[in-house]
């Protein structure tokens, strides 16, 4: 018998004796549970994605130095084989890497093939394709390396088996979006179905930016069933048990996947976390407006840091409601936060006072509204910048993709927690966590959407239900279906032409926003790259 070992830890990006611990802790872990083969990360040396760090020569020479300090800090573990993911330049060039480590010593290596080049992938930019199998036996079995990309593709699987493989190790940073756990395992089915191979597959996890990285790691055998699966979200080890004859056995750790929404609120809790944690922010400070969308982000910021590391500010105006306040002071107290109110009308007045003469003669329009905004925004960073605590911005992906939203105002902050969650995944995100506990008060998910900037305004005044809104931008941006083809599903020429056009002339805005946590297969960002400057009109 043998057991695998899946190191499914979280990285943080560059920081090299640290990573190089966190895959020292875990080998040592699994050596004492009888394991002789720890397989980590796709890059777990460095992190990924370590983007233009490559094209430095420190970074890599910095990366090879430490895997020879971790290849022989690990070569007192008698026989263990530990499999680690890092940059090597090579002759070829530089290469996405994996190292195989056996007392003292390199005793493999493998270059991926497969580079990425879509979605968030940039790795044509920075590496080298390898064009060769890499077989090493441990114990008596043969294993085939893989990274990340591979596994999506025939070949290299192929060359594995033909060189002799019996078992894939499957080396993966691979990126969270919606239901990407379920779109692993059926591609990856396929591959392994049509060679008769099992195959172990070990996911990063933690937040990087932008990106999300879910774990989620597991094992199929040679039939594409799964026979073991760790949690999303959670960093840890997991074994997987090889029988004589090369088979693996079922485990009894087969997590069944949470629900959409419990992922998507758990990615964000993770996003938010490791993004204030890893830049080292004292804590977080977030305007709280009574609406949903400051509650939502609320409830992940408290549960990602502690109630403690997080400030709530109500900013209220003379078109304010008492039910915002009443609400507003309720999610606070439900949180246990410090909660502030500073009222805006003074400041606000100061400034028209101030353009009075410029704007004589012109009708109030948006530009008063944008002032309330603005004033917010100033106050939120006037606090940030006195208490060193990173702002939160409560923007959501429908109110980015057609510029409902304030440069400078409500845009004002250092990271975007749900930029790329729709207004109606909002609700049932809300409905997630009032599901575990009641903090959110159902006033605020059952009131009219409104930025409170004029009387009785609605968000509904300016744009179409968040229904129909929704849907045409996951068909248009996501799916990136035309205009022609969102018609023809049911949606109504007049809203499809309106909210294309306002994608199209709101790109400005969004290339100043904060970056903010992807959740979908299509962030605005990284994902959305389209120019600002263009005069065509689809």
């Amino acid at each position: 018998m043998q057991k695998i070992a899946l190191a499914q830890i979280n990285p943080l990006l560059g920081d090299l004796a640290g990573n190089a611990q966190l895959i020292h802790k875990a080998a040592a872990d699994a050596y004492s549970q009888g394991s002789k083969l720890v397989v980590s990360p796709e890059l777990s040396l460095t992190g990924y994605p370590p983007e233009d760090l490559l094209l430095r020569p420190a970074f890599i020479q910095a990366a090879q130095q430490q895997l020879e300090l971790l290849t022989q800090a690990l070569s007192q573990y008698q026989d263990l084989t530990v499999v680690v993911g890092h940059p090597k330049q090579t002759a070829a060039g530089l290469q996405n890497y994996a190292s195989v480590l056996r007392n003292g010593k390199v005793i493999a290596g493998y270059a991926k093939q497969e580079l990425p080049n879509h979605e968030v992938f940039d790795e044509v930019r920075y590496f080298v394709p390898g064009n060769k199998p890499c077989v090493f036996e441990c114990e008596g079995i043969r294993y085939g390396l893989l990274l990340c990309e591979d596994a999506w593709h025939t070949e290299p699987a192929q060359q594995a088996h033909t060189a002799g493989a019996q078992i894939l190790l499957s080396l993966n940073a691979s990126p969270y979006h919606l239901q990407k756990e379920s779109l692993r395992i059926e591609i990856l089915r396929k591959h392994v179905s049509s060679l008769s191979m099992s195959l172990v597959y070990v996911n990063a996890v933690g937040g990087q930016d932008e990106l999300v990285f879910d774990g989620g790691s597991f094992a199929l055998n040679s039939t594409g069933e799964v026979v073991m699966s760790m949690p999303q979200f959670e960093t840890g080890l997991g074994y997987v048990t090889i029988d004589r004859s090369g088979n693996l056995e079922t485990s009894s750790s087969i997590v069944t996947p949470p629900s959409v929404e419990a992922q998507a609120y758990q990615a964000l809790v993770l996003g938010v976390r490791d993004y204030v944690q890893k830049n080292r922010f004292p804590g977080v400070i977030i305007g709280l407006s009574g609406g949903v969308d400051s509650a939502l982000v609320l409830a992940i910021a408290v549960d990602a840091l502690g109630a403690d590391k997080v400030r709530a500010v109500m900013m209220p105006s003379r078109y304010t409601a008492d039910i915002s306040w009443i609400d507003a002071r309720e999610m606070a107290q439900n949180l246990h936060v410090q909660y502030d109110e500073i009222a805006i009308s003074e400041p606000v007045d100061a400034l028209e006072k101030a353009l009075a003469e410029q704007f004589k003669g012109l009708k109030v329009d948006a530009t008063e509204e944008n002032i309330q905004a603005r004033v917010r925004g100033t106050l939120l960073m006037a606090l940030s910048n006195k208490t060193g605590r990173l702002v939160l911005t409560t923007g959501n992906k429908s109110e980015m993709a057609v510029g409902y939203c304030t440069l400078y105002g409500d845009m004002a902050g250092g990271f975007a927690v749900i930029k790329d969650i729709a207004k109606t995944l909002v609700y049932r995100l809300c409905a997630y966590r009032n599901g575990i506990e009641p903090i959110i008060p159902e006033r605020i998910l059952t009131r009219a959407p409104s930025a409170e900037l004029r009387p009785d305004q609605t968000d509904q005044d300016s744009l179409p239900s968040y229904e129909v809104l929704d849907g045409i931008v996951e068909r248009y941006m996501e799916q990136n279906q035309s205009i022609a083809e969102i018609i023809a599903a049911g949606f109504d020429s007049e809203s499809v032409e309106k909210v294309t056009w306002l994608i199209k002339l709101n790109e400005y805005k969004r290339r100043q926003s904060p970056p903010g946590i992807k959740v979908t297969t299509r962030a605005f960002g990284r994902d959305w790259r389209y120019p600002i400057t263009s005069q065509f009109r689809a």
